[in-house]
């Protein structure tokens, strides 16, 4: 959620950020409600001064014994008016906090400007695509070709968009899991955590997922109204909401393994073929809390911590800073960590690592206690490290030989003993 404060004093560049991603904000209906609730404010802090001085008047003449009767009676009026107003003041606090939650966050200075993906901009690789003397295949083959990938039986259990993996490589996912977590936990920093896989509205709202995406989840029909989660960021940002952290605490660093569900309301038809778009799938997530003066710094090295589980796995991948018109709602700034596909032919999404500055956390009220000062906002981070079905995707491609046989990386050999090659 933006800064009300922002939006009041400088509606120019409110506009002009916003404008940065396509859209054109609602000025005048901001405007509108600004001056609604501006003169019910004024007429009821009027009419509460006027009752107070009423009310002590009454007293007054009661003391001395003269009737107050008449007196009274413009007190009730006076109420009256006030319940009304006060009435009125909810509708159009209620409106304004509508118009603030459909207002995405503003892109940083450095982001690039730019309509959609095509205008991204690459910021670096990392290895080169191996060049293959035969005619790659993409993972939906070479799965199915070894009787590992079962996509059939998935349609049949449930429906489109869901997979079973079978024999080593449902082994592979649970060491590519394994892999992620030991890095992430023991090398950067991060504190592992089990999370709920169900969460509530004020969860989702929390993070920037209700009301605008509602569609994109998948809502539980019970007695309570809970969702499945479509990432490990929603309950893990979650921990500190309405809280107040110590300077000594900071940053606040976790990593979680979680399934994601999502919808994919808004992607009918796009890679409907294998596992690259799924309804669950798998995923390591980190998550960062920390002080604002430091999240730009820390964006930087949380991007570095994802892009160290690509190099070990040596997979080639690259680094690209979204576009105004591409970046995620949340996101102030995005990095998206694309890796080779050789079955595709071209780089494709593994991890996204965005700063969303304090707009999650304003939401939240997620807060740190700042040294002889009140507590302020904190800005939140979460990137993918890594999408873990991706990875295997990635791994099936850029692994394989002529015959189809699949390699397993040096860096996953201790996770899967025995064993050189998928079988």
């Amino acid at each position: 959620m933006l800064d009300l404060k922002l939006l009041r004093q400088e509606p120019d560049f409110v506009a002009q950020r916003l404008s940065m991603r396509g859209l054109r904000w609602d000025r005048e209906g901001f405007a509108d409600l600004e001056a609604r609730r501006k003169s019910l404010q004024t007429e009821s802090e009027k009419l509460q001064a006027e009752r107070n001085a009423s009310s002590k008047r009454i007293g007054q003449l009661r003391a001395q014994g003269v009737d107050s009767t008449e007196l009274m009676q413009q007190v009730q009026t006076v109420n009256t008016r006030l319940q009304a107003l006060e009435q009125a003041l909810q509708e159009v606090q209620g409106e304004m906090e509508a118009h603030l939650l459909s207002l995405p966050n503003l892109p940083h200075d450095s982001v690039p400007e730019g309509a959609g993906e095509e205008d991204n901009v690459e910021v670096r690789r990392y290895g080169t695509p191996r060049t293959m003397s035969f005619t790659p295949k993409d993972h939906v083959d070479l799965g199915e070709g070894l009787g590992l990938l079962d996509l059939e039986a998935a349609a049949k259990i449930t429906g489109a968009r869901f997979s079973v993996l079978k024999g080593s490589l449902a082994r592979l996912q649970r060491a590519l899991i394994q892999f992620m977590l030991d890095v992430h936990t023991q090398e950067h920093g991060y504190t592992e955590v089990y999370v709920p896989y169900l969460v509530n509205e004020d969860s989702l709202r929390g993070t920037g997922q209700l009301p605008k995406f509602a569609e994109d989840l998948f809502a539980l029909k019970g007695e309570r109204p809970y969702y499945l989660i479509p990432t490990a960021e929603v309950p893990v940002t979650n921990l500190l909401r309405d809280s107040i952290s110590e300077e000594a605490e900071l940053p606040h660093r976790f990593v979680c393994h979680t399934p994601c569900f999502r919808s994919e309301a808004g992607a009918y038809g796009k890679d409907t073929r294998g596992l690259i778009r799924q309804h669950q799938f798998e995923k390591v997530e980190l998550v960062q809390l920390v002080r604002p003066e430091r999240s730009y710094a820390l964006l930087e090295e949380l991007t570095a911590h994802a892009e160290a589980i690509l190099k070990r796995l040596e997979l080639p991948y690259r680094v690209v800073s979204l576009c105004g018109g591409d970046l995620g709602f949340s996101a102030a700034k995005t990095y998206d960590i694309e890796v080779w596909l050789p079955g595709q032919g071209r780089y494709r999404e593994i991890s996204s690592c965005s700063n969303f500055e304090a707009f999650q956390a304003r939401r939240l009220q997620a807060r740190w206690r700042v040294p002889g000062g009140k507590p302020e906002l904190l800005h939140t981070l979460n990137g993918s490290g890594l999408a873990v079905g991706r990875t295997l995707v990635a791994i099936l491609e850029n692994y394989q030989d002529e015959a189809g046989r699949i390699a397993l990386p040096q860096a996953l050999r201790p996770y899967m003993p025995q064993l050189s090659h998928l079988e």
